[in-house]
């Protein structure tokens, strides 16, 4: 004779398949709240596809920053990070919970954002969690630069899709405040791709506006350019500079991953590249913002 089915042995397969799979896929010491809050897991602490991808994500971004991390912790247990354009800080508190939270010493890092209801919300699961090496500052990148709420010098400084001219605040923020590493995933570069249009008609005689002569290309070049000019200024200042794609990040077009390390270069070389390339392409005007240091 046949056995009928038990659904409840079915259901608790499942939860038991649920959990390993959970268990899998987060790793020890994280907190389940923290994951809840984030979305990451659902209020009954089940991981589904797009949960699942996303922690993907954060995995992905964090085996960038966890080696730089230690890096500095091999010098010093006071470790520093500041996560410009924060948002909702689902990457700071990542890095917290997965790194700062077991250092000994005062480490602390720093969540910059300007809007008021995003700080007072971080600011609120930070003291829930227990997370007390976290604090959230309502600036504008620029602004943090000159507030004598963050120390005057940091060692790893962070900004992933800042809006406006958030990233390259967030650069000049960084080469002010001596930053070892400066980790970006850069946004908003219409403003070159604006100088870049404005100035056409002046440039036609170059041929090499035929790259940006058509508005699409304009703005593809235009973007293009910007983080060109990013890294060029970054090893100016004597950092080494690499560019990786954030494979994994599929819900983004922009999708480059630049990581600046201070290593006191020669900078006379990419200084004049710098300068070369706003010339040639009429940017001259961009040079307040794509500036190297002074040569003479």
């Amino acid at each position: 004779m046949n056995k009928k089915p038990n659904p409840t042995a079915s259901r608790d397969q499942r939860a038991t398949t649920d959990a390993s799979a959970i268990a899998a896929e987060i790793r020890p010491g994280q907190s389940i709240e923290l994951l809840k809050e984030l979305h990451i897991l659902t209020r009954d602490g089940k991981l589904n596809q797009d949960s699942r991808r996303k922690l993907k994500q954060v995995y992905h971004l964090y085996q960038f920053i966890e080696p730089l991390l230690q890096e500095v912790l091999a010098d010093h247990p006071d470790v520093t990070l500041v996560d410009h354009g924060a948002g909702k800080s689902y990457l700071g508190f990542i890095l917290y919970d997965l790194f700062f939270k077991n250092l000994a010493g005062a480490p602390r890092l720093y969540g910059i954002e300007t809007r008021e209801e995003l700080v007072r919300k971080s600011e609120e699961l930070a003291t829930r969690l227990g997370f007390g090496g976290m604090s959230f500052l309502n600036l504008s990148v620029a602004d943090s630069t000159r507030s004598e709420r963050l120390p005057p010098s940091i060692d790893v400084v962070t900004a992933l899709h800042a809006c406006d001219t958030a990233t390259d605040d967030a650069i000049h923020f960084a080469l002010n405040k001596e930053a070892r590493f400066i980790v970006l995933v850069p946004c908003c570069q219409a403003e070159v791709a604006s100088v870049l249009n404005r100035n056409k008609g002046r440039a036609l005689s170059n041929s090499l506006t035929e790259i940006w002569r058509h508005p699409l290309h304009t703005r593809e070049f235009g973007s293009q350019v910007t983080n060109v000019l990013r890294c060029l200024q970054l090893e100016a200042h004597g950092y080494k500079v690499s560019v990786t794609e954030l494979v994994g990040w599929e819900h983004s077009m922009k999708n480059e991953l630049i990581i600046a390390q201070y290593r006191d270069l020669p900078r006379r070389r990419p200084a004049e590249r710098l300068q070369e390339v706003l010339h040639t392409l009429g940017l001259e005007e961009m040079g307040e913002r794509f500036f190297a240091p002074d040569m003479a």
